[in-house]
């Protein structure tokens, strides 16, 4: 599962620049079309449950999107504004059969750029919160398929993602301990080859596997966290906090 995140980076040309090897040459075209702005909204938590717009990167450049794919086939806004709610992950294993997802799984492939990502440990019946960010980079790069839905009444078109999630490594498997998954993680080698609209389904579904947990750090956070109610989007989500009686990370 992987519903919260961190984003950090408010300049669009710095994230291109660490992704120029799989963008288009003319990027800034793409850039939010029609604002103008070069400026990206950053997070220090946001929920997906929040469909937050967020930078969206593909073969076609960087584009805001909303998390929570809207497959285009979806009927009226009611269908739309629900289906959305349970399209935030797209289980690997299935992608490929799912009626919102086996169409964009193909050729609708794309990576969300993030800082981190915060996932929940189960211990004596308590949740703990944990903040999950790269080794030895800036960004995970998290695998993602994206559709076009487009209001009949409106007119108005929505580009949304959901990010597409795989069985836990061994770290993963310790801090999300009920159910063991994480979300789809690629390496630097493997971004260029997620996007390739040619790659065969089986090239695809290699492709979706637990990231090796040698890239990844981890370390508890505030259990604020897990209020809804609270103002979690602050620097304070990412610190560190220790815990007496819960056992480190193996």
């Amino acid at each position: 599962m992987c519903y919260s995140i961190s984003f950090l980076q408010q300049k669009a040309k710095k994230l291109a620049e660490r992704y120029q090897g799989i963008l288009p040459p003319h990027w800034k075209d793409q850039l939010v079309k029609g604002s103008g702005s070069e400026t990206l909204t950053a997070y220090y938590f946001v929920s997906g449950f929040a469909h937050p717009n967020l930078p969206l990167l593909s073969d076609e450049g960087i584009r805001l999107a909303s998390w929570g794919l809207i497959p285009h086939w979806a009927r009226d806004r009611d269908a739309a504004m629900r289906i959305r709610k349970g399209t935030l992950n797209a289980r690997g294993e299935t992608v490929f059969e799912k009626p919102s997802f086996r169409q964009a799984v193909r050729r609708q492939r794309a990576i969300l750029p993030v800082n981190g990502f915060f996932e929940w440990r189960e211990h004596e019946g308590r949740k703990y919160p944990y903040f999950i960010y790269p080794r030895g980079d800036e960004y995970f790069s998290l695998g993602c398929l994206y559709d076009r839905w487009t209001d009949k009444e409106t007119g108005e078109m929505i580009l949304g993602f959901g990010i597409v999630t795989t069985a836990a490594n061994p770290l993963m498997a310790q801090i999300h301990n009920r159910k063991e998954r994480m979300p789809l993680i690629l390496t630097p080698g493997g971004e260029k080859a997620w996007l390739d609209k040619e790659a065969s389904r089986e090239e695809v579904s290699q492709m979706i596997k637990a990231c090796p947990e040698e890239l990844m750090e981890a370390h508890p956070v505030s259990r604020s966290l897990n209020n809804a109610r609270n103002d979690r989007n602050t620097a304070s989500a990412m610190e560190a906090v220790h815990y007496a009686g819960l056992p480190p990370l193996s």
